[in-house]
């Protein structure tokens, strides 16, 4: 299996485009759509770089895969699939977080509750096929209640999890957030032999170096700021929600949200053509 990095420095994330060079089947996870939260204007520049990939090395995307609904970048997985087609997949924890946020922008209008704007819900444990690769899906939540990673060939696609280890873990103080939760599932990651190799969501490096997208699980747990094996759960938590208290909420929280609660899209358009993003006063 190889992997194709693509990094958005506006929201540091990572783009990847796994494919079988045999087969030329693919898929992308955590596509980005470019989102100007002053002008509200929505360009594709990220996405049409995968697309253009995609196409000039002649492959048929056959999935669109998120690890979660992003807080701080809206998916291009709509989009995308109106260009390289594909079926959308997201982890089916994905009912949960419709059920906590749907009150919240009262959108029940445009956004089906029960998740089936997704094409694909994955349970723990679904497994299928990219080629001749097979792809194991993973419940891995801590950070919201919808995480999913994806591991293939040796390589895990964590989402929001990990991060790179002077950064430690995401946060967990979103609704359905837990970091015992998340403490487990990272505990879980370091049960797979030292040499996997794990895909990060996002880096934020100082002003000149390079963003770290993958290191190994051997890496991770030597040097990881936050979790390590030996790290207990009580210690973990303890320092978790102490950092997530001094967080900001993410700049682009609720219009990500809204949006990808409908796969990147932006919701039913207004009798003069026009589209809008609610941004409820005081509910959070």
């Amino acid at each position: 299996m190889r992997v194709e990095t693509f990094y958005d420095t506006n929201t540091s994330t990572f783009t990847y485009v796994l494919f079988d060079p045999k087969s030329k089947e693919s898929a992308v996870i955590d596509s980005v759509m470019d989102f100007d939260l002053f002008s509200g204007k929505v360009e594709t520049h990220s996405a049409d770089a995968v697309i253009a990939f995609i196409k000039e090395n002649q492959l048929n995307n056959q999935w669109i895969l998120e690890t979660h609904v992003h807080a701080d970048h809206i998916t291009a997985a709509h989009y995308l699939q109106e260009h390289i087609g594909g079926k959308i997949g997201m982890g089916s924890g994905i009912k949960t977080v419709l059920d906590m946020w749907l009150d919240v922008f009262e959108t029940t209008n445009d956004t089906q509750p029960d998740g089936s704007q997704f094409d694909v819900l994955f349970e723990e444990g679904d497994t299928f096929f990219i080629g001749d690769y097979e792809v194991t899906v993973w419940h891995t939540p801590g950070h919201t209640p919808a995480c999913a990673s994806y591991l293939v060939d040796g390589k895990i696609f964590v989402g929001d999890t990990l991060f790179a280890p002077n950064l430690g873990t995401a946060r967990c103080d979103f609704p359905g957030g837990s970091a015992k939760d998340l403490y487990q599932t990272i505990q879980r990651f370091y049960t797979l032999p030292d040499e996997t190799t794990v895909y990060l969501a996002h880096d934020y490096p100082q002003s000149g170096e390079q963003p770290l997208s993958h290191l190994t699980i051997k890496e991770a747990k030597q040097n990881n700021t936050q979790i390590r094996p030996e790290v207990s759960l009580e210690e973990y938590v303890e320092k978790r929600e102490a950092r997530d208290a001094t967080l900001a909420v993410p700049k682009l929280l609720l219009p990500s949200i809204q949006a990808n609660l409908r796969n990147g899209q932006f919701g039913e358009k207004s009798t003069k053509g026009r589209q809008f993003i609610k941004i409820p006063v005081n509910a959070l």
